[in-house]
C-alpha cells in the first residue's frame, strides 16, 4: 500500500430509511465515484459506518447523506488518521437493524458523558461500569473497573440486562463500547425494562482515545476496530495486535511467539480447535497470498 494521509471516519444516525434497496444503489455509486472504501449498513432505522478516504472527503459525503435521507446532521462522528487504507473495497449492506439486538430504536435516548465528563463519573461509587463489547474485546482493553458480562454476542445483551437485572440493581450505570452505537441499543433496551440511570460514554472509545491523554486516562490496553489495523491506542494510533485468519480474532506479540501460530493459518486460540484439512486450506491460501505479493 502506498503511504499516504489518510481519514477514517466513523458514523451513524437513527432515523427513518424507506426503500433502503434503492439507496444501496445511491450509496455504492457515491463511494466508487470518489474512491472511498469502508462498510456502510443502511436499515430501516437508520445508518451506520465507517468509511477512508483522502483529507476532507467527508464533507462531500456528509452532505450526500443528508440530501438522501433529508437529514440535518448523524448523532456522531469520530475522525481517526492513517497512513493506509485499512479497508479493501467499498461496502454497503442491507439490515434490519443497525445493530442487532432486536429491538427497533427511533432515536438517542441515553444520558451521553463526555470523555472527561466520563472519567469523573466512574469513580463514583454508587456507579457500575459494564463494557457492552464481547469478552474478546474486553480482554484487549478496557477502562478502569470495568465488568465483563461474558456475551457471545450483542444480541446476549437482552438477557443480560433483563427485568431481574434491573430489579436487583441500585446502581447507576455506565456503559461504553467502540464507537457508541451499541451503547444506543443496549439505553433504549435498559429504558424500555424501566431502568432511567444509564449514562454512556459519547463516541466511544474512539472518541475517548482521541481527545484524553495518555498521561491522565483510565483506560488500559488496545481497543480493537473493525478494519485492517485491527487495534487502537490513544491519538488513534495503531496498536500491537494482528488477526488470526484461522480464527478471525486479534492475537499478541506474545502469541505470536507461540509454535502454535503459524502466519495465516492459526494461533495459540484456535490451533487446537482446527482439523487438518482446514490448516492445509488456511496453509495454501497463505501461500497464495505471498505468491501473488511477490508477483
Amino acid at each position: 500500500m502506498q503511504k499516504k494521509n489518510y481519514e477514517i471516519v466513523s458514523f451513524y444516525k437513527f432515523c427513518p430509511v424507506r426503500s433502503v434497496q434503492d439507496y444501496r444503489i445511491l450509496f455504492k455509486k457515491n463511494l466508487i465515484d470518489h474512491s472511498l472504501t469502508g462498510t456502510i449498513i443502511l436499515s430501516p432505522e437508520g445508518i451506520n459506518g465507517t468509511i477512508v478516504g483522502v483529507p476532507g472527503f467527508f464533507k462531500q459525503f456528509s452532505n450526500f447523506v443528508f440530501n438522501t435521507l433529508n437529514i440535518k446532521n448523524f448523532d456522531v462522528t469520530n475522525l481517526s488518521k492513517s497512513s493506509t487504507i485499512p479497508f479493501k473495497k467499498p461496502k454497503v449492506k442491507i439490515k434490519k437493524e443497525v445493530v442487532p439486538i432486536e429491538k427497533n430504536t427511533k432515536a438517542r435516548i441515553g444520558k451521553h458523558l463526555s470523555p472527561k465528563k466520563w472519567d469523573n463519573f466512574i469513580k463514583e461509587k454508587d456507579v457500575m461500569v459494564i463494557d457492552i463489547r464481547k469478552s474478546f474485546e474486553y480482554e484487549m482493553g478496557t477502562f478502569n473497573g470495568a465488568i465483563n458480562p461474558e456475551v457471545k454476542s450483542f444480541r446476549e445483551f437482552k438477557e443480560y440486562f433483563s427485568k431481574d437485572f434491573v430489579r436487583k440493581n441500585n446502581k447507576k450505570l455506565a456503559i461504553f463500547c467502540t464507537g457508541g452505537i451499541r451503547c444506543e441499543k443496549a439505553s433504549d433496551h435498559l429504558a424500555s425494562l424501566g431502568m432511567n440511570k444509564v449514562y454512556q460514554l459519547e463516541g466511544g472509545i474512539i472518541n475517548y482515545l482521541n481527545n484524553t491523554k495518555e498521561s491522565e486516562t483510565n483506560w488500559n490496553g488496545e481497543c480493537y476496530v473493525f478494519d485492517q489495523r485491527v487495534s487502537i491506542i490513544h491519538n488513534s494510533k495503531q496498536g500491537t495486535y494482528s488477526m488470526c485468519h484461522g480464527c478471525r480474532i486479534p492475537i499478541n506479540n506474545t502469541e505470536k511467539k507461540s509454535k502454535k501460530y503459524i502466519e495465516g493459518v492459526s494461533c495459540p486460540k484456535c490451533f487446537d480447535k482446527l482439523t487438518q484439512s482446514q490448516k492445509k486450506r488456511f496453509a495454501m491460501r497463505q501461500y497464495n497470498i505471498l505468491n501473488s505479493k511477490n508477483d
